[in-house]
């Protein structure tokens, strides 16, 4: 947890209300960190229902691993994260940390071990003392509150320089329901499923196979359309949670047309705090918008757009300023998807710079020039081929996200 905030960061941090049926607290149970807030624990009222995704890596940690396996049970009493270590690469020692940590959280709860879920972040390959969970568990279940959001997102951040928060309210049947969420993320991000950590509260009463749904397709444009970096975290998990105590009408299938209106609303919620992570990327001082347009489908345009966002150069050359639309026609070229430089369009904060495989005769280099020192950049390329679109987010590489890496885990 960085003291400087993000010049990218939002202006305003929200207050999220309360979710009927969810409450949170934090402690400092030293797992890394000195003198802050390094645990969370939410608990929530029975019949609640989860849903989750989770990293593809092959090299999963402990926490992922365990709440895949809870997961089919479709339901949640409890959820424990912490910061300071990801318990990954840890062996059996990380697995037994899992299974005592969700021991001391059902105890504390009033629950069943399996209807705890868990997540960590941190630093990968060093084990984790479970035992200083059991040390402040007691007093989290007691503490734990309504209006507990702000201060979780703060307990989980690393190398963030902000807590990322966000909110939504929706109607459902006549009865307006809540979606909050937080996350947390700025470095070791390439979406693969879902990204870094981030947690959803909703009090409608949707059953486990719909709100799975309505998950996985709401992280296809929001969390999965993210990049800082390249780099697939093993720990990468999104953990939805429906509590049911509105009184709005339970929703079971996937298919019901009740959904449409909250998967948008909760679409809008992920796709904030997508955002926000994009703008603390680790060192970052511009957010860039990457569009691709003109693919033969939308999933080779996601291909080419990620190429274009995790290539280093790209992001240097926005770091330093400069339009260099070379750059750009690399990454199309080496994404391995069908393209034809000689229809090739690249655009910079909408002004086009290339066109038809050379550079724009209508090029203004001082135009281009102002452009590319505002905070937020857009890059646009047409590839002429079809009808396929997309769009991912990123930031620009600095000298600062190799100090943070550099120093991150002495």
């Amino acid at each position: 947890m960085s003291s400087i905030i993000s010049p990218l960061a939002p202006k305003t941090t929200p207050q999220l209300p309360a979710v009927a049926g969810a409450r949170l607290a934090t402690a400092q149970a030293g797992i890394r960190y000195r003198d802050r807030t390094d645990v969370m624990l939410a608990v929530f009222e029975p019949q609640t229902s989860v849903a989750g995704v989770f990293t593809r890596s092959k090299c999963p940690s402990a926490p992922v691993e365990w709440c895949r396996a809870q997961i089919k049970g479709g339901h949640a009493r409890a959820l424990v994260v912490n910061s300071g270590n990801a318990n990954a690469f840890t062996g059996k020692s990380g697995r037994q940390a899992c299974a005592l940590t969700a021991k001391f959280a059902a105890a504390a709860v009033g629950c069943k071990i399996s209807e705890v879920f868990l997540a960590s972040t941190g630093v990968i390959g060093e084990p984790l003392d479970a035992q200083a969970f059991d040390r402040v568990m007691t007093d989290l279940a007691a503490d734990a509150r309504p209006d507990g959001y702000g201060d979780a997102a703060k307990a989980i951040m690393t190398t963030d320089t902000f807590p990322k928060l966000a909110t939504a309210r929706v109607r459902l049947r006549g009865t307006d329901v809540t979606i909050n969420g937080f996350a947390k993320g700025a470095g070791m991000i390439a979406p693969d499923m879902a990204t870094m950590l981030a947690f959803i509260f909703t009090d409608a009463s949707i059953a486990a196979p719909a709100l799975q749904s309505v998950l996985r397709e709401g992280v296809t444009d929001t969390f999965n359309a993210v990049t800082i970096d390249g780099d697939t975290s093993t720990s990468d998990t999104v953990l939805a949670f429906a509590t049911g105590a509105a009184a709005a009408p339970p929703i079971s299938r996937s298919s019901d047309p009740r959904l449409i209106p909250f998967r948008k609303a909760f679409a809008g919620v992920l796709a904030n705090l997508a955002e926000q992570v994009a703008r603390d990327g680790e060192g970052a001082r511009k957010l860039v918008e990457i569009t691709v347009e003109g693919a033969v489908s939308k999933a080779s345009a996601r291909r080419i757009a990620l190429s274009i966002a995790n290539s280093p150069l790209v992001k240097t050359a926005i770091a330093g300023e400069d339009a260099n639309w070379g750059r750009v026609v690399m990454a199309v070229g080496k994404a391995g998807e069908p393209a034809d430089r000689d229809r090739l369009s690249i655009w910079f904060g909408g002004i086009r710079v290339a066109h038809k495989g050379a550079r724009d005769q209508a090029y203004d280099e001082a135009a281009v020039s102002a452009a590319m020192k505002q905070p937020e950049i857009s890059l646009k390329v047409a590839l002429g081929l079809g009808k396929g679109r997309d769009r991912v987010l990123t930031c620009d590489l600095t000298k600062e996200y190799v100090a943070i890496n550099g120093d991150y885990r002495s």
